[in-house]
């Protein structure tokens, strides 16, 4: 090429803005000018900000973020629901058991992706107009002092991707004139394709590709997701830079709508005609052979708004079933897109290079089915329907359930306490394990050498951050474009490893959803139910007494009774009185205060002054 080329060259470049210096000014991290400037060139001297590169060696990093799965409804943790992908990786690398999520979805990501608990970064609720208020733990909106992995790796050298469900870009911000600083781009993405709420129709989503709304084409949304992953993927890898990729792949599956292919529910058909007390019994004993619970462990009593499977009508176990048969084709289906990402990873011949993290669920099976289930929860919702008239009304649709025309659908409260195996309560309880524990698969064939194993650490969602950072060999940076960044709160677990016998080191862990409390303290926990909540509000329960300022408060040694059927808050009330404290400690820390409850949220109580 000839100089006039080169000058003609550089200048289109510079015209649309492509040129080295810019890119580079957008992407690293800027250092002052050290070079010498002069009257002319050659009284000058030039000088660049040398590119962040990866730490030699480091690997890809793949996360897999799961919505409302029950610790067990797959497989890997002894369900019956088919998930061989997540199975491989957990035969293959490690299977944490002891591993917590915020009890509900906005709080889980935010954590997840700071590394910073999740009223720290603002996000104690949600991002959403009704569901958040002007106080620095609620506002929902992430701080740019807490900046996210993306972040992070994307200014360590690496290519960052999102696909799936985002769930943290305010409602205000969330139409196509922005402000997009707190879009997936806006927070260390190089490209995104998913949507920006909390839930979508997974026929007809609320599609965003980087910073604009896109048309979806009618395939369902895990298909797009994936085939969007593996795109983003083959782009980087063919243009030879030489990086590592992060990928965070985060479908919308398994939350609300439960929306899949007959193909896949009908893999199920008969196979929950048992019901759930029997669907209970046989995963916990299977639970018990694989390890993954005590062999001592006894199954909790059903809970109370439940009823016994054998005292059902021969109509509403038709319908129950049909819920589940559902779900489970749902669930079987997001492993299956999945493989599809893993198998091509492989294909490259990328899959031993990189390290997969998979959460199965951003917190425990999903009490928002109601007792009943849901279709189309909008027309029942409007028609105020009675309990008796909705489960007419589900009768009367049931074949929608699992298609396109499911807008809302959801399972009945007895399928979310059976998919939570071997603990009580359920999605948002943030008092209870059933709501706060979800599985994790770590796999990395270079790099765990115990494959199969289990390990049973105390470990949260705010330890994958600098799990991932320790690992990669990559410092959690002082400043992001300019900003000091606030310390990292989660705890590595490269520690366990290798080691299973290794003691914990995430020793104290405080939980707060609207109302819903427990501290964790080395094996022992205090907690807090909350009343009203979502099935008090659905059973139409009026005068339910508020447990704000009651004390009934519960204590449980979670190292001898793990799943917390055995309440010793009058045996032990000294210790129960030094982990309220604890909490209140933790909530001036960590900006718990005020403590907004789901009562505040039904009645309209927050976001007022907006």
């Amino acid at each position: 090429m000839s100089k006039k080329q080169i000058i003609a060259l550089v200048t289109i470049m510079a015209g649309l803005g492509y040129t080295a210096g810019y890119a580079q000014n957008i992407t690293q991290q800027q250092e002052a000018f050290k070079g010498v400037i002069g009257r002319t060139l050659a009284e000058s001297k030039e000088s660049w900000t040398k590119p962040q590169t990866a730490p030699k060696g480091a690997p890809n990093v793949v996360w897999v973020l799961l919505d409302d799965v029950g610790f067990g409804a797959t497989s890997t943790l002894g369900g019956v629901i088919n998930t061989p992908t997540f199975d491989t990786l957990a035969n293959e690398g490690l299977r944490y058991t002891n591993f917590h999520t915020t009890a509900i979805c906005a709080p889980t990501r935010s954590a997840l992706l700071t590394g910073r608990n999740s009223h720290s970064v603002h996000e104690g609720g949600f991002s959403h107009v009704a569901m958040s208020a002007g106080f620095p733990g609620y506002d929902g909106r992430i701080p740019s002092d807490k900046g996210t992995i993306a972040e992070i790796l994307r200014e360590s050298g690496y290519n960052t991707f999102a696909v799936g469900k985002y769930g943290l870009t305010p409602d205000e911000d969330a139409s196509d004139a922005g402000p997009f600083d707190r879009w997936p781009l806006g927070k260390g993405f190089d490209h995104f394709f998913g949507f920006l709420g909390s839930a979508t129709d997974q026929y007809k989503p609320d599609l965003v590709e980087d910073n604009a709304h896109v048309k979806p084409d009618g395939r369902h949304l895990n298909e797009q997701i994936t085939d969007k992953a593996i795109s983003f993927i083959d782009r980087q890898q063919q243009a030879k830079s030489g990086k590592p990729f992060f990928l965070y792949y985060a479908p919308g599956a398994t939350h609300s709508p439960h929306q899949v292919a007959t193909e896949w529910s009908d893999l199920y058909k008969g196979k929950f005609d048992k019901g759930w007390d029997v669907f209970r019994e046989e995963v916990f004993n299977r639970q018990k052979k694989l390890g993954i619970i005590p062999a001592n462990a006894v199954l909790p009593e059903r809970n109370q708004n439940i009823k016994a499977w054998n005292k059902l009508t021969v109509e509403e176990k038709k319908l129950y079933t049909r819920f589940m048969e559902v779900y489970a084709g749902y669930l079987t289906y997001t492993d299956h897109e999945v493989g599809r990402l893993i198998a091509h990873l492989k294909e490259i011949k990328q899959l031993d290079n990189t390290l997969v993290f998979v959460i199965i669920g951003d917190n425990g099976a999903s009490k928002e089915g109601t007792l009943n289930g849901t279709i189309d929860l909008q027309r029942a919702a409007s028609a105020k329907l009675t309990l008796q008239e909705s489960l007419k009304h589900n009768t009367e649709v049931i074949s929608e359930i699992g298609t396109p025309d499911a807008i809302q659908g959801n399972y009945p409260l007895g399928w979310a306490q059976a998919l939570n195996t071997p603990f009580k309560q359920w999605k948002q309880d943030a008092d209870s394990e059933g709501g706060t524990r979800n599985p994790l698969i770590v796999y990395y064939p270079k790099g765990i050498k115990d494959k199969g194993s289990i390990r049973t650490q105390y470990s949260h969602v705010i330890d994958l951050l600098p799990t991932t950072l320790e690992y990669t060999g990559i410092k959690a940076p002082d400043y992001i474009r300019g900003i000091k960044q606030d310390s990292i709160q989660g705890t590595s677990l490269v520690y366990s490893f290798d080691d299973a016998k290794a003691p914990a080191r995430h020793l104290v862990q405080h939980y707060y959803i609207f109302g819903a409390r427990s501290i964790y303290n080395d094996g022992w926990k205090a907690a807090l139910p909350y009343h009203p909540d979502l099935i008090d509000v659905a059973n139409n329960k009026e005068g339910i007494p508020k447990n704000y300022k009651e004390n009934v408060w519960e204590l449980y040694n979670l190292k001898e009774d793990f799943n917390e059927r055995i309440n010793l808050a009058k045996k032990y009330p000294e210790k129960l009185e030094e982990l309220k404290a604890l909490f209140e400690v933790q909530a001036k820390k960590y900006n718990l205060y005020p403590y907004i409850t789901w009562d505040d949220v039904y009645n309209g109580r927050i976001h007022k002054n907006y």
